[in-house]
């Protein structure tokens, strides 16, 4: 069989005329929440990119000095029209300001239901960028998370048998990745497996051809280590566009020239108290308030029941307790709770109403703790990093170095009148170790950071 290109017929159109365009970004991210931007970010920088994440999309044009700015949305779980909305509006600004390559940012369990959102927006960006191909993968080995036969697994689990079937918004019930896929995009789903990768780039690209002359427009890509991801970042060199977790990132940089280095990752030095806000109800995320309790930590519970039957006082209450004892330790405000409990507010309160009073509760305790001082501030899980993030007002990030495996210190400048910005730690709910919330503390303020 003769080769060509995999995308060859599908360049997008020359880009629109601007101030930017000149230099141009090398690759412009769209994240379909905020945890999953900043874990993006954070491949990216440790493969040596300078990047920066914004919160929405922006009305300027990054700074100059970036290779890569993500976009972090929060469509994850929104009406899938909604999702496309945003996505394709996130898509035109990147455009406008030279992306190269686009990147549509998944979780790594492949968080979504039926109806989507996954599948909608890649379907809507092909559309946009003129493509009728794209592969998909949310492989993070270094997090477990590897696809083996299109399946996915979490660690030694299949996808449906772990945590994440219990997942209050997007149960994850099957671990066919091409199943699911299929379920919600109009494009024929197909496989690239683990023996077509092990064999290498070439390998992948003549298999990419192969399954878009067969009529396949989305191929899911099996991996189970980096060295896979890494066979498959040649591979799409010249894709307009990517669906993936956060793991494909580390073999994107090279594709442009660039080789890691650690001045991509420099941050200003930390100053405040320290806070850690968890709504996340993941058995990662339990595990790790758990052991900041143990190890001496003040942990205050926030009880959705409590907080829909007192309101306002409850929430000062919070503020006040947590306030007065920033300055001797630090302190984590806390909705996670274990599946069972999650169940019995949402029948009380019901599923939407459960979870907007929680995340307005813990956003603004956020907000009121920066400003009485907290200056290094960690959230656990996607929901509530979005909401803590825009009602603090941020709109932009710059990414520093890594925790754990997805999870990076950000800063923030000017956030809440305090002149030194924020230090802030986005986490999604399945990420790190059980020590995750005091080693990031104590890394940060040491200096010492894998």
């Amino acid at each position: 069989m003769s080769f060509s290109p995999p995308f060859a017929s599908a360049i997008p159109p020359a880009w629109p005329s601007g101030a930017y365009v000149a230099g141009g970004l090398f690759l412009g991210c769209i994240a379909d929440d905020f945890t999953g931007a900043t874990d993006l970010a954070n491949n990216l920088v440790r493969a040596g990119m300078r990047v920066v994440q914004t919160i929405g999309v922006p009305s300027e044009p990054p700074d100059a000095d970036v290779d890569a700015v993500v976009v972090a949305l929060k469509s994850r779980t929104i009406e899938p029209r909604l999702a496309v909305e945003q996505s394709l509006g996130a898509l035109q600004w990147l455009r406008s300001v030279g992306a190269r390559q686009i990147y549509f940012k998944i979780c790594s369990t492949f968080d979504s239901t039926p109806r989507g959102n996954i599948g909608p927006v890649t379907d809507a960006l092909m559309d946009a960028l003129g493509c009728d191909f794209a592969v998909t993968t949310p492989a993070f080995p270094d997090n477990g998370r590897t696809v083996f036969r299109g399946h996915l697994f979490v660690g030694e689990q299949l996808l449906s048998d772990s945590g994440m079937r219990n997942h209050p918004l997007t149960p994850m019930t099957d671990s066919n990745l091409v199943r699911v896929m299929q379920a919600q995009s109009r494009h024929q789903v197909g496989l690239i497996d683990y023996r077509c990768v092990a064999q290498g780039s070439q390998a992948i690209r003549e298999r990419m051809v192969q399954l878009r002359a067969d009529g396949v427009g989305i191929a899911v890509v099996d991996a189970l280590s980096n060295d896979d991801l890494l066979r498959l970042g040649p591979a799409l060199s010249d894709a307009p566009l990517i669906t993936a977790g956060s793991g494909v990132a580390i073999a994107l940089p090279a594709n442009f020239g660039i080789a890691p280095s650690l001045g991509a990752a420099t941050l200003p030095a930390p100053s405040g108290a320290a806070a850690v806000i968890s709504g996340s109800c993941s058995l990662a995320t339990l595990a790790q308030v758990a052991h900041f309790r143990l190890h001496g930590g003040w942990v205050l519970a926030i009880d959705p029941l409590q907080l829909a039957a007192d309101g306002e006082p409850f929430i000062a209450r919070a503020i006040d307790e947590a306030a007065a004892r920033l300055s001797s330790v630090p302190v984590l405000i806390t909705s996670s709770a274990n599946a069972q409990v999650v169940r019995d507010a949402q029948a009380q309160l019901g599923i939407e109403t459960a979870g907007t009073l929680v995340e307005a509760a813990l956003s603004r305790i956020a907000v009121a703790l920066v400003e009485r001082g907290v200056g290094r501030l960690v959230v656990a899980g996607g929901e509530t990093s979005g909401a803590c993030v825009q009602a603090l007002g941020i709109r932009q990030l710059r990414i520093g170095a890594q925790i754990d495996p997805g999870v990076p210190w950000c800063h923030a400048t000017q956030v809440m009148g305090r002149r030194e910005g924020l230090h802030l730690c986005l986490k999604s709910g399945n990420f790190g170790a059980e020590d995750f919330f005091t080693r990031a503390l104590t890394a940060l303020d040491s200096g010492v950071l894998p």
